[in-house]
């Protein structure tokens, strides 16, 4: 009534195969994982890195705590801001969140 099936048997010499084939829903979802998330991170922290280089005196920036201020004096790692007329606040570099652009500065 009941047949045993040898399943070692019925695959044969395709243990290669069935090796590929299990592999490729690892490899689709490392792709995936490359192209959504690893991708677009490496890119944002190029354009960051371009950005901190390029900062120059006199450039108006937020900091990463929304500090608003006008560089007046930078170094390697070491920027100073001037925040009203009379306060300046020394910041590291990487404390700066990004550059603001002024209404002189589009047209």
């Amino acid at each position: 009534m009941f047949e045993s099936f040898d399943f070692a048997a019925a695959s044969g010499t395709g243990g290669a195969g069935s090796l590929v084939q299990l592999l490729w829903p690892f490899v689709l979802m490392f792709a995936i994982f490359y192209f959504l998330l690893i991708r677009p991170q490496q890119k944002k922290q190029k354009a960051r890195a371009t950005m901190l280089k390029a900062l120059s005196k006199g450039d108006k920036v937020v900091t990463i705590g929304g500090l608003h201020g006008t560089i007046v004096e930078i170094t390697d790692d070491i920027i100073v801001l001037l925040v009203n007329d009379a306060t300046k606040l020394t910041f590291d570099r990487s404390a700066i969140s990004q550059g603001v652009r002024s209404d002189s500065d589009s047209k």
